[in-house]
């Protein structure tokens, strides 16, 4: 059971911590949105030799790269965070993590420096992602143990709104310097100034650091002589610590993270891909949402200090699994009626013999899909068009959009290049007719379908937040501060960097495979349906243990 603490009031100190702690996650979330609001720029300029559609899922895995090595990142400063401290563990995670953001604004393109271009870039996101794997297992803890006992959900909380000022930062940076220069001057190298000011964020985060004391729990452990000599092994090879990092990951984190994800970066790539809007316009109904949803982070924290962790990251992910559906139905009808209009109207087809119809796995960019049904439906995904798929045996694959046919063709035909010119043709002149829109219309700031939207994109953030908000102060209470640093960051990097980060690509190879804009929805609702499961049944409530304790 916990210690009795005598509750007081946050001083000067403590803003400190917090603040310097915060940092890692802002420069985070603030190089997350960067390479994924210009994935676009960053694909013409480091993947140039590739055709467009592969070029695109190329710099899908240049972004997963970054994530796929968190969990690495975990074990390597999560070990170091418990043998040696906090304090210079996360020091050295911000110096790593800041560089590899900064000197993107320094690499070569494609056209210069050839295949180095993109290998360099894939390095830094991959030395970024390492580092981060132990960033916010430091910050975490050190903020945590820091705390009083009665408010450790409110105090970790304001950790959690520093990734939202991290997507704030990166989307006005971006904004200002976009409409400053221009599109042209910007797609040529004004994408370099958003990187280049993070030089400023690495600057501040590295000297406040400087200025920071060791954490309590661990000083006293340390003086002690009690701090863990191998604490891979007793996290993760001692069954009574490795079950619960088990219960973590599946039970608290997987499912925080599809839901932190899917509330916020999915939304934008659905907005941008599927409903064709505009990509100023998509920033700015983020941007707000964001905002107006960003104080839940606090509430949601200090909420947990009173009624538990455990009750408000469940309600999350039941909420996000229960109204995904209709919410991002409800993104369709306001942000690009026409369109949820000529769906309804002009429904499109592919009716093929299903022989000839395969799964179309393209998470690599390098698989080429010939027979007639596969290039059409492989068309019509990355053209963002809704279609279902109706075998019929012994036919040769045509879409339909209303009463319209159009034969599709053979990939391997001696003609195929002329083929795919003629049938793409025919299908963007079908799609016209039928009501089609090639992008959204303009939303009008203060219009009844921008104020819907941005309601229901901030529901979608308030459920981030309560997913969120809470699981930092969960994570430091499962484990013992021997091996808390260790233990709390593999479970909450897999999550956050597996199954939250790849979730993008997932969606999409999902949306691809199915051919309905919605059906990528599946993959955070499963995860989130998992978690709230497993955690419901089998993770303990956690907000009375006391954090000094080493057993």
């Amino acid at each position: 059971m916990a210690t009795a603490v005598a509750p007081r009031p946050m001083s000067e100190g403590d803003k400190m911590v917090i603040f310097a702690s915060s940092l890692g996650t802002i420069f985070e979330w603030y190089d997350f949105y960067l390479f994924g609001a210009m994935s676009a720029i960053i694909a013409a300029n480091f993947f140039s030799a590739l055709d467009p559609s592969t070029r695109n899922i190329f710099v899908l895995l240049a972004f997963a790269a970054g994530f796929a090595v968190r969990p690495f990142g975990a074990l390597v400063f999560g070990r170091l965070g418990d043998m040696i401290g906090r304090k210079y563990t996360f020091l050295i995670t911000i110096l790593i993590m800041g560089l590899s953001t900064f000197l993107v604004a320094f690499l070569p393109t494609y056209k210069t420096a050839g295949i180095i271009a993109p290998i360099a870039l894939i390095a830094l996101r991959m030395l970024q992602g390492l580092a981060l794997g132990g960033e916010y297992g430091g910050a975490a803890t050190y903020v945590a143990e820091h705390a009083p006992h009665d408010k450790r959900g409110f105090y970790t909380a304001w950790i959690q709104t520093t990734a939202t000022v991290g997507l704030m930062l990166s989307i006005v940076v971006i904004l200002v310097t976009r409409t400053y220069l221009g599109e042209s001057e910007f797609a040529d190298w004004g994408w370099r100034i958003p990187y280049a000011v993070s030089g400023i964020l690495l600057g501040i985060s590295v000297w406040i650091r400087l200025k920071l004391n060791e954490s309590p729990a661990f000083a006293k452990m340390k003086s002690e002589g009690k701090t863990s000599k191998a604490p891979l092994a007793e996290s993760f090879g001692q069954w009574k610590n490795a079950k619960i990092v088990i219960l973590a990951l599946f039970g608290l984190t997987a499912g925080q993270a599809t839901v932190w994800y899917g509330g916020q970066f999915y939304t934008l790539f659905f907005l941008q891909s599927f409903l064709k809007v505009d990509g100023p316009t998509a920033n700015i109904l983020i941007a707000v949402s964001l905002i107006l949803g960003t104080p839940f982070f606090i509430l949601f924290g200090a909420w947990s200090d009173k009624i538990g962790r455990k009750p408000i990251i469940m309600a999350g992910c039941l909420l996000a699994a229960l109204t995904y559906f209709p919410l991002f139905g409800a993104l369709t009808t306001y942000a690009n009626p026409k369109l949820q209009a000529a769906i309804q109207k002009s429904p499109v087809t592919v009716v093929s013999d299903a022989a000839s119809c395969n799964l179309l796995l393209n998470l690599t960019g390098t698989t080429v899909f010939t027979t007639a049904c596969d290039v059409s439906r492989f068309y019509l995904s990355n053209a963002g068009v809704n279609y279902d798929l109706v075998p019929q045996a012994g036919m040769v694959a045509t879409v339909k959009v209303g009463d319209k046919s159009i034969a599709s063709y053979d990939g391997k035909a001696a003609t195929a290049k002329d083929d795919k010119a003629r049938f793409e043709k025919e299908v963007r002149a079908a799609l016209n007719e039928a009501g089609y829109p090639a992008k959204a219309d303009p939303i009008p700031v203060g219009s009844s379908n921008w104020l819907m939207l941005i309601l229901v994109l901030t529901i979608l953030v308030v459920y981030v937040t309560m997913v969120y908000g809470p699981i930092a102060a969960m994570l430091v209470e499962l484990f013992p501060t021997r091996i808390r640093y260790t233990s709390m960051s593999l479970p909450y990097h897999i999550g956050n960097g597996w199954f939250g980060g790849f979730l993008p690509a997932i969606a999409f190879t999902i949306v691809a495979a199915q051919g309905n804009i919605y059906s990528g929805l599946w993959y955070p609702i499963i995860i989130a349906t998992m978690t709230f499961i497993v955690g419901t049944l089998f993770v303990k409530e956690t907000k009375d243990v006391d954090i000094y304790a080493n057993d």
